[in-house]
């Protein structure tokens, strides 16, 4: 006799853990099923966690280094990078030890395993072992996430050319490393190796970074990373590669011009996106469909075309987000259960944990123009902010976008220290439906950088206090 759950979660990153958790929660006998042998996914094993650990690491690395301005002098600063690394591989161990407890806590079951669902209600399991056993569930969630994306003609290898995860575990830093894709993930870890004391180039398809971003923050954004030494090759993209003793070599070609170039580097990221995880996933006469770009197709509700599975996160259209992710995960375990399950996908913040950190919520200009909706802009610079300039953080701004017929605020964008922070005080009074005039009014601690949010709301109306 097989096993039999209420609920079946495949995949234990963030969107089908903390499903898994809210369905426990609600009275659901729940299994949660992952093919790594760690819970976490992606985003704990050799994602998020990893990446924001190498960041703070290096950041500190630079700013000991370079700390003499204020009066504290260290000679001979030097890197230990088998050091660093253990120390982000203790941040992902505790992180997913953490997990291991919620589980344990809410009495739900971990298997470790490659799963296919074979049927509306049946899962056939392929332990670590290759033996094999069905489990049945009344309701399926798929939850599987995302891989690293390439393009034709470059081959990732993970020594040479390397993915992200790969580019998380260099046992050495590169002279020379280019990064072929000017996304979130790309710009990351080459403000990493940078900041290690790698040549850092990035080659985007397209005419400006973080192509995502409000243009002017993407604007703004490019110049403070060119000022840390970071090289950019635009309106360009990669045709081919080619190893050979001293590395790799790049073979470039411009958009516009079809001009071709070519550059030398040591080690090549490949950040050109991600795709969902599908492959092998179904049974063929299953029934699942799939858009052009592999994604499950759903309702608005997250139901697949098959009774009882349902899928979640990076499986389906939308921003590639833990934290979209997750709150999926709430939802379909609350709609499951018989209650409103909703996501509000117009408040849904983005971060770039670079430093500064970009942060955005909400409509950019072009997203307004776009639309034809009439809009106000409030802005204000860092370099006005008390506490940002005594701590010698005045790169960047915010920037407020607010209805010019209700002063409504419909987007919030931030470049500067703490950003990825600050930005969850725009979502919360986007989620209320908010006027700049609210957030204006409303008392902000001094002296600390969030009161640019406060001044950049003053400004939508012309008053800023302090410019």
């Amino acid at each position: 006799m097989s096993e039999s759950y209420d609920l079946a979660v495949i995949g234990s990153g963030p969107g089908g853990y903390v499903c898994a958790i809210r369905a426990a929660q609600l009275g659901l006998n729940v299994v949660c099923i992952d093919k790594r042998g760690a819970h976490g996914g992606t985003c704990l094993n050799v994602g998020c966690i990893p990446s924001k650990a190498l960041l703070h690491a290096s950041e500190v690395f630079h700013e000991t280094k370079n700390s003499a301005s204020m009066g504290i002098n260290v000679e001979n600063v030097s890197l230990n990078l088998k050091d660093m690394m253990s120390y982000k591989d203790e941040g992902i161990d505790g992180n997913v030890k953490g997990i291991d407890f919620l589980f344990k806590k809410n009495k739900i079951t971990g298997i470790f395993a490659e799963a296919k669902i074979i049927s509306s209600n049946q899962i056939n399991l392929t332990l670590h072992d290759q033996t094999e056993k069905i489990i049945e569930a009344t309701n399926i969630v798929v939850a599987t996430g995302s891989s690293s994306a390439s393009i034709p003609g470059v081959e990732i290898d993970e020594d040479t050319i390397v993915s992200s995860t790969g580019a998380l575990s260099l046992k050495k830093v590169p002279e020379t490393l280019t990064i072929i894709g000017g996304g979130y993930i790309g710009l990351e870890l080459g403000s990493v190796w940078s900041r290690l004391g790698s040549n850092v180039t990035v080659i985007e398809y397209l005419d400006r970074i973080a192509p995502g971003l409000d243009g002017e923050l993407s604007s703004q954004f490019e110049k403070i990373l060119k000022k840390q030494g970071i090289n950019f090759i635009l309106g360009s993209k990669v045709k081919s590669t080619q190893k050979n003793s001293e590395g790799v070599e790049v073979h470039i070609e411009n958009v516009s011009s079809s001009e071709s170039s070519s550059l030398q580097t040591e080690i090549v990221l490949v950040s050109t996106g991600r795709v969902p995880n599908t492959k092998g996933l179904f049974d063929e006469s299953l029934g699942i469909k799939l858009t052009d770009k592999g994604f499950i197709k759903i309702d608005k509700n997250y139901r697949t075309d098959v009774e009882g599975v349902w899928a979640i996160g990076d499986v389906i259209e939308g921003p590639m987000l833990a934290h979209k992710a997750e709150e999926e995960g709430v939802a379909v375990a609350e709609l499951i259960k018989g209650k409103p399950g909703h996501v509000n996908y117009g408040i849904i913040p983005s971060v770039v944990y670079t430093n500064p950190e970009v942060a955005s919520v909400g409509m950019t200009e072009e997203d307004l123009k776009g639309k034809s909706i009439s809009y106000k802009v409030g802005k204000f610079p860092f370099l006005a902010n008390g506490r940002a300039k005594v701590n010698k953080m005045t790169d960047g701004f915010v920037k407020i976008l607010s209805s010019e017929e209700s002063d409504q605020i419909l987007g919030v964008h931030i470049i500067g220290a703490q950003a990825g922070t600050m930005i969850a005080e725009a979502a919360v009074a986007m989620e209320f439906e908010a006027t700049s005039e609210d957030l204006a009014h409303i008392c902000h601690a001094h002296p600390t950088l969030s009161e640019a949010i406060k001044e950049a709301a003053l400004d939508t109306d012309g008053r800023a206090l302090h410019m």
